[in-house]
This record gives structure tokens, C-alpha cells and sequence, in this order.
């Protein structure tokens, strides 16, 4: 999947989180959109998910060099982040049978295959309310990363992961790359180590005040 963005824009009332914003990302490769706290890297990522509205400008998807409508973008897209939440009342495997209704899961996994990849195989059967902070995030992960989309969009990944899933999501986003466009937004290098590109989101915010 290609990505373009035009002149791209988001305001909350009447402050601007960036603007001016012209950026292509380029299928197969990985990017990192950078920032402090607060500066719009999570709010440019759901624009580019559609979970957010631009405010002025254009985002245009190509999949199989063929213009997708963006109102279809996200059945091409898994994304994973600290504000979405899981359905808790799921146990593990119920949570598994319910995603893969709607994206299945890469290289034709099993639900069981999955778990394994995940080492949650001790909490196949337990609620997801259940789960420790570490093991939704390995789940929410898991989800995302072994979802068979072109596009993967991982917003502060590691939230909540000791140092054991940190090279746990290391390993299989690293495993997971070929034939994506991976993007995260983050300001922890090693969320973002293996991105070949960078996008500083400050650069677009001196132009929000014109």
C-alpha cells in the first residue's frame, strides 16, 4: 500500500496539531513519526488510519498500484494502541475467533499458532479482563502484527511491555515486515529502530501558525 498525503491538516477548535503536511509513505518500507508527549504523533497516525477526520488537505491510498476509496482504507489496515480496548468479557481463543472474522491472520496461522507466537498458551482459556497490563499489549500486538494486512500502524507499542516483550515485539515485527508498510508513532528508539525513515511531526507545527 502507498500513502500520500496533500497538504494535510488537523485542528482541535482552533489550535492546530499540524498543517502543511505533504508526505508520501511508500509500500514495503517501515517509517517512524517522532515527537515529545503531545506534539500529534498518535492523532496523525489515527488520521491516517481514518479513525480521525482531517481537517483540510487530502490522504490518498493506493493498493496494487489501483486508488483505494478511503472509506475502505481500514479493511487494509491493523492497528494497535494504548486507548483501544479489548472486548474483556472474550476469553483468549473467544477474542482470537472474533477478530479473525473480520482480518484474518498472516502466513494462514491457526488461532492455537497464534497463541504459541504470543506465549499466552497457559491463558487460552482465561478472560481477557483477567489478563495483566504486559499480556493485553502482547495480545493487542499479536493481534495487529499477525493480521494479513498491507498496512500495519503501531502508536507507542510497547506501553506496559517489560523488557522481555520488548524483544518479543522486536523479534516478530521484524518477522512480520516484507510486503508492508509498517508506521509508528513513538519517541522510544527501540519502538522504532528498524523504520528507515523519519518524519519529525514539529516540522509541521510552525506552519499551523500561519
Amino acid at each position: 500500500m502507498q500513502i500520500n498525503l496533500s497538504k494535510l491538516g488537523k485542528r482541535y477548535n482552533y489550535e492546530w496539531i499540524f498543517r502543511n503536511l505533504t508526505y508520501t509513505f511508500e509500500s514495503g518500507s517501515s517509517y517512524a513519526i517522532l515527537g515529545r508527549n503531545g506534539s500529534g504523533k498518535s492523532t496523525l497516525l489515527t488520521t491516517i488510519a481514518g479513525y480521525n477526520m482531517h481537517s483540510e488537505g487530502e490522504i490518498a491510498y493506493t493498493l496494487e498500484h489501483k486508488a483505494l476509496a478511503p472509506d475502505q482504507a481500514y479493511r487494509q489496515l491493523s492497528l494497535t494502541a494504548p486507548y483501544l480496548e479489548l472486548v474483556e468479557e472474550f476469553t483468549l481463543l473467544e477474542m482470537l475467533q472474533f477478530h479473525t472474522r473480520f482480518k484474518p491472520l498472516r502466513h494462514q496461522l491457526s488461532h492455537l499458532e497464534l497463541i504459541d507466537r504470543m506465549e499466552l498458551q497457559r491463558a487460552k482459556n482465561k478472560f481477557v479482563k483477567d489478563f495483566s497490563s504486559g499480556m493485553k499489549q502482547r495480545l493487542k500486538l499479536g493481534l495487529a502484527i499477525y493480521s494479513d494486512t498491507p498496512l500495519l500502524l503501531l502508536d507507542e507499542p510497547t506501553t506496559n511491555l517489560d523488557q522481555e516483550g520488548v524483544a518479543w515485539y522486536q523479534e516478530h515485527v521484524a518477522q512480520n515486515q516484507e510486503g508492508r508498510l509498517i508506521i509508528v508513532a513513538s519517541n522510544i528508539q527501540h519502538e522504532y529502530s528498524f523504520c528507515k525513515h523519519h518524519l519529525l511531526i514539529s516540522d509541521y507545527h510552525n506552519s499551523s501558525r500561519k
